[in-house]
Formats: C-alpha cells, sequence, structure tokens
C-alpha cells in the first residue's frame, strides 16, 4: 500500500510562484513513477506532469511546459512540482498519484491541494 500527501496549495497572485509538495509512503514510492494532475471546474482532471521512477525520464503538457517544473528527492520520498509565472488558468485543485501501471492506471492518490491564483 503506498499513500501519497499533497501539500504547497494556496493563494498566489499571476506571475507568481509556488511550490507543491507530494509525499509519499510506502514500499513502492521510490520505485514508482509519479503523476501530477490538476482539475478545474467544470474541466475533466489532465495530466500535467510525470517523473519516472529514477527521475529522468519526466514529460510537462504543453500548457506548463517553461513554466513549471517536476522533480523528484527519493531519500525524502518527494516529488516536486515548481510552478513560475503562475496563469488565471492554472488555478485548480492539484493532485498527485503513483504509477502509471501495467494497465496504464494510476494506482494511489492524494486528497488534492488547492491553489488559486488572482489578477
Amino acid at each position: 500500500q503506498v499513500h501519497v500527501a499533497e501539500s504547497g496549495g494556496g493563494s498566489v497572485q499571476a506571475g507568481g510562484s509556488l511550490t507543491l509538495t507530494c509525499v509519499g509512503s510506502g514500499d513502492t514510492f521510490s520505485s514508482s513513477g509519479v503523476g501530477w494532475f490538476r482539475q478545474a471546474p467544470g474541466n475533466e482532471r489532465e495530466l500535467i506532469a510525470y517523473i519516472g521512477w529514477s527521475g529522468v525520464n519526466t514529460y510537462l503538457k504543453y500548457s506548463v511546459k517553461g513554466r513549471f517544473t517536476i522533480s523528484r528527492d527519493t531519500a525524502k520520498n518527494t516529488v516536486y512540482l515548481q510552478m513560475n509565472n503562475v496563469v488565471p488558468e492554472d488555478a485548480a485543485v492539484y493532485y498527485c498519484a503513483t504509477g502509471p501501471n501495467s494497465s496504464g492506471q494510476y494506482d494511489f492518490w492524494g486528497q488534492g491541494t488547492q491553489v488559486t491564483v488572482s489578477s
């Protein structure tokens, strides 16, 4: 069993920065890929960033590329999402999850952390 928990959300002004943290526990977190998702009201949940277990393989959705970075500290069982130059469209609930598994699904999810952007 893996548990993950997000933190770091809050209110940020457009153009500002925020760092989200995903802390995992359990035997397999350090050997799992981790994705960051977000869901804004009325929108579907979308994958915006991914990092492989080793930290070498990463993915950023085009809408955040150049502004967000994803990284992980294996010793701390932590994955970070650094958000820079935030825009109003970044406002959403952000989730981290481990995966994908062999079926392409993400297995273990956190409760989410809210990001609000003021212009």
